[in-house]
């Protein structure tokens, strides 16, 4: 039991409630690394398993267990839909922490640093989780990041990287929406939705797209507002959007500040199209709480209406 104590000093508090973890799999559905990989290893019920036998010693730590652990975006849709109420991301948290002691630094979804970094310490500043900190070279304590990725949109060298972005990536983001547009003749706007604001119900599940979407918008989900760049919202208007949207937290609401910094490159993006001579409410932000499907869909249904009476860019 010492061992055991001092090897996970952290994660051994946890020992009852991951007893309490009754497997159920409702975690899952929500996670948005298990929608884009289809593995069950990537789900919040294969971490807290392997938290379990790490802590039992069933499992070894190892880079592949530690990968899995440092591999979560902290949306936290595990948390609301567990019904153990487990807090799974402190528990991941506490994981981390003690991997970290051990050698063992992920990164899975975590930031990292690359040799072209400027050493201007905005990432630093910026980080609102305190994972940043200048030592001979900029670096992350894996075990605070919560790869909310604005690190990466504030860094002007493009040196902050996240290795594994599961498909919410910039690169992604506009591919899926250039596909989007280039695919559906009816296509007339992107939204980009905030992962914490917007509470996709069963998301394991798939049904053909006729009873799923419409064919005149496509919703791509975004960590985090705070990840947005101006050139990604622009991206759809270069191959013939009508419109994109963006959706965050509400004020005060966010984890990560990211709405704040949302606000300020949809603001710019708007004066930019402005100047030459596009409607700039053809660009709308809108926040929504987490969970409230009713008003995202009324705000999609608003907004996709002022398009038509808008018309098509000319």
């Amino acid at each position: 039991m010492e061992n055991k104590i001092k090897e996970f000093k952290h994660l051994e508090k946890w020992q009852g409630t991951l007893a309490s973890c009754i497997r159920c799999g409702y975690c899952f559905e929500h996670c948005p690394m298990f929608k884009h990989t289809g593995w069950e290893s990537d789900a919040p019920r294969a971490k807290i398993i392997t938290a379990f036998g790490l802590l039992s010693k069933e499992i070894q730590a190892s880079e592949s267990a530690a990968d899995k652990l440092f591999s979560c975006f902290y949306c936290k849709r595990c948390e609301a839909a567990c019904s153990s109420g487990v807090t799974l991301t402190e528990i991941f948290t506490d994981a981390r922490k003690d991997l970290v002691e051990m050698g063992l630094k992920g990164p899975g979804t975590t930031s990292t640093t690359q040799l072209n970094c400027a050493r201007c310490l905005i990432c630093v500043g910026a980080c609102p989780h305190d994972a940043r900190s200048y030592d001979n070279g900029v670096v992350t304590d894996t075990s605070k990041c919560q790869a909310c990725g604005i690190c990466l949109e504030v860094c002007p060298a493009g040196a902050a990287k996240i290795k594994n972005n599961y498909g919410t990536g910039r690169d992604e983001l506009i591919e899926k929406a250039v596909t989007f547009l280039d695919t559906h003749e009816s296509a007339k706007a992107i939204i980009f939705a905030c992962n914490w604001s917007y509470y996709p119900e069963l998301q394991a599940s798939v049904l053909p797209d006729s009873e799923t979407k419409e064919d005149n918008y496509e919703i791509l989900v975004n960590m985090c507002g705070g990840r947005l760049e101006e050139h990604v919202l622009m991206a759809p208007f270069l191959n013939n959007a009508w419109g994109v949207m963006a959706a965050v937290c509400p004020d005060d609401d966010c984890q990560h500040n990211g709405n704040l910094r949302a606000k300020k490159v949809v603001e710019s993006l708007r004066n930019t199209i402005k100047r030459i001579g596009i409607d700039p409410e053809r660009v709308q932000l809108v926040q929504i709480p987490a969970g409230d499907k009713a008003l995202f869909q009324a705000q999609i249904d608003t907004f996709v209406d002022k398009l038509n009476k808008i018309g098509p860019i000319r």
